[in-house]
């Protein structure tokens, strides 16, 4: 079997966290480091971070500097993630925080990489109903099948892989636009793209329906509120090897339609593995924040739905006015390297 680094930062520990971690990870061989130096000594990484009750792990700041100023020292590695807390928040925030600079360092992410464990276990009430135990049982078993499907990762390839590109923007006058075609340009004929605009209007939010009624409709390819999620995105993503987000940044968030769409996935989720699907996304922010919108398409979408999350996924820029992203000094290199990396993580 082959081994994990098992990264745990800093000295703040419960015994309920050391105990999941070695019942969890028992029979596979683990390197355990608490810092990085430099490239990891295996290549499948398990990164175990304990929060105190406010939320903080000096440890974990300290591995967060680390990633954000050696870019590429995790290039090749896949990894996932645990986050224990005493409290009920600040896991999923440390967590997509870490998944993200891991990520600009280098490492993939499979399909929901994230064992999250709240103060009261409550977030594994129906892991533990499903698999007939308790919670500490429940959060031991979630860290065993990360640990193995880390283990386990292999990104799909393709000859011409399918890229489906998602947008709510104007070509007229929209940065990230400007900065995708960029990209299609550098792609040439090596994908097969699919591009789809949602404009306004034309879709629908998620409203929460039962899991019953959702599931009802995902098991018949629909959603009870139909449209263009239906008609035209549900097909395409079920037919894409990769999705690709093109998101403004709109008040350090997606936008309301991007937004409607990522929650429109549920009823297709319900019955329709990512697993084998990347995601991609270039974020235009007029001033600051792009790093936000980032995080929340690694949550909303790797950590959530199941998508997994290739290295370097995001291209992150800053341009206000219309056309000046694509006079952004080296832009024409990163959209170079940001297209080389689209086509290496997808293709034969």
């Amino acid at each position: 079997m082959s081994a994990l680094t098992l990264i745990c930062p800093g000295q703040t520990a419960s015994h309920r966290y050391a105990s999941a971690l070695r019942e969890g990870l028992r029979g596979i061989p683990c390197q355990i480091v608490t810092s990085l130096a430099g490239p990891p000594e295996t290549h499948r990484l398990l990164f175990a971070v304990p929060l105190d009750e406010s939320g903080v792990n000096h440890g974990y700041y300290d591995l967060l500097a680390f990633l954000r100023t050696h870019p590429g020292v995790l290039a090749g590695c896949v990894g996932g993630i645990v986050v224990d807390g005493t409290g009920d928040l600040y896991t999923k925030a440390a967590a997509r925080e870490l998944a993200l600079a891991a990520n600009d360092a280098g490492c993939a992410f499979p399909g929901r990489p994230l064992v999250e464990a709240v103060g009261s276990l409550s977030n594994f009430t129906v892991q533990a109903k499903n698999a007939g135990c308790n919670l500490e049982a429940a959060y031991r078993l979630a860290i065993r099948d990360l640990a193995e499907r880390i283990l386990g990762f292999s990104p799909p390839k393709s000859e011409k892989p399918k890229l489906l590109a998602l947008h709510a923007s104007s070509h007229r006058t929209s940065n990230t636009l400007a900065l995708w075609s960029g990209v299609r340009e550098r792609l040439g004929d090596t994908c097969t793209v699919t591009e789809i605009g949602l404009r306004n209007g034309t879709v629908t939010d998620c409203r929460g329906c039962f899991y019953s009624a959702c599931l009802h409709f995902g098991e018949r390819g629909e959603c009870f509120y139909g449209g263009v999620i239906v008609k035209e995105v549900y097909p395409a993503v079920r037919e894409a090897d990769a999705v690709i987000l093109l998101c403004p940044n709109y008040n350090d968030a997606l936008s309301a339609n991007l937004t409607a769409a990522v929650n429109r996935l549920t009823a297709l989720y319900r019955t329709t593995s990512f697993a084998h699907k990347a995601i991609f996304g270039i974020v235009v922010s007029g001033y600051s924040g792009g790093d936000l919108v980032a995080r929340q398409l690694v949550s909303s979408l790797c950590m959530n739905k199941g998508f997994y999350l290739p290295p370097d996924f995001c291209l992150l820029e800053t341009a206000n006015d219309a056309g000046t992203a694509m006079k952004l000094p080296g832009i024409d290199e990163r959209l170079d390297g940001f297209a080389a990396n689209i086509l290496n993580c997808l293709r034969q």
